[in-house]
């Protein structure tokens, strides 16, 4: 069975939900546009809104330590960069990143959702073509979705696979495969990537991504069935190109 790209996705706001791509333009050493462009920063994190550097995720609201960020629903405009969050269907902030407008709407409503577990005045902050991702390097994530099904046999339940919030979901793998890759080339559609290494699963993938409650051990999980933690990979972008749904996988070395 030929591997193939079955879902894109990025997440304009760390710690907030995914938005479905159609397509995305890769470019070689980079991140995919505008993944975890923005993040919300606690006020007393050591940043410089004007000129962000990357922190730990600690600094930043985020699942492990911020469930209720998952019932939050996004709506992003990379044009205007007009940010729409929702909660049950109905809007409850708007604004444009770009401006200064726009970000003290969000940071308003962030005080006041998040209020007893903020850390100073929380304030959002704009990377712009780089990345606020949890590894300090322009990554793109890469999940294997029969990997995550394997999960579901020692959990004993569904596994969604947006608890790994990953950018790029393949289908036809066989389970785990994906690790002999560290250190290979993968053509993805027209783009070619190197597969730099495994990633290590936080207690963030404990959180159900629809509904804030966490309600599975999915790091104990991997301990437990495999001896180890960690869950899909991240490769960078050697050769840019465009990728869609349904382009074929292919290693190259």
């Amino acid at each position: 069975m030929s591997i193939t790209v079955a879902a894109l996705q990025r997440y304009p706001v760390k710690g907030l939900s995914a938005q479905a791509l159609a397509t995305v333009e890769l470019r070689a050493g980079r991140a995919i546009p505008h993944d975890r462009r923005f993040a919300v920063a606690h006020g007393t994190a050591p940043i410089d809104p004007a000129a962000p550097k990357w922190l730990s995720k600690a600094h930043f609201l985020q699942l492990m330590s911020n469930p209720r960020l998952a019932a939050l629903s996004v709506e992003y405009d990379p044009e205007t960069t007009t940010l729409v969050l929702q909660r049950g269907g109905r809007t409850v902030a708007r604004g444009a990143l770009s401006t200064q407008t726009g970000r003290t709407v969000i940071e308003q409503f962030f005080a006041a959702y998040l209020k007893a577990e903020l850390r100073g005045a929380p304030r959002l902050v704009d990377r712009g073509d780089e990345s606020f991702s949890d590894a300090d390097a322009p990554f793109v994530s890469i999940i294997n979705r029969a990997s995550v099904a394997d999960l579901e046999r020692v959990v004993g339940r569904p596994v969604d696979p947006a608890r790994f919030r990953g950018n790029i979901l393949l289908d036809g793998a066989a389970p785990w495969v994906e690790f002999g890759w560290v250190g290979r080339r993968l053509r993805i559609g027209s783009a070619e990537l190197t597969v730099e290494e495994r990633i290590g699963r936080c207690a963030a993938t404990n959180v159900d991504p629809s509904t804030g409650q966490r309600d599975l051990t999915v790091p104990r999980d991997l301990l437990r069935g495999f001896g180890h933690e960690d869950c899909g990979i991240y490769a960078r972008v050697t050769l840019g190109g465009q990728v869609v749904p349904g382009d074929p996988v292919t290693v190259l070395d």
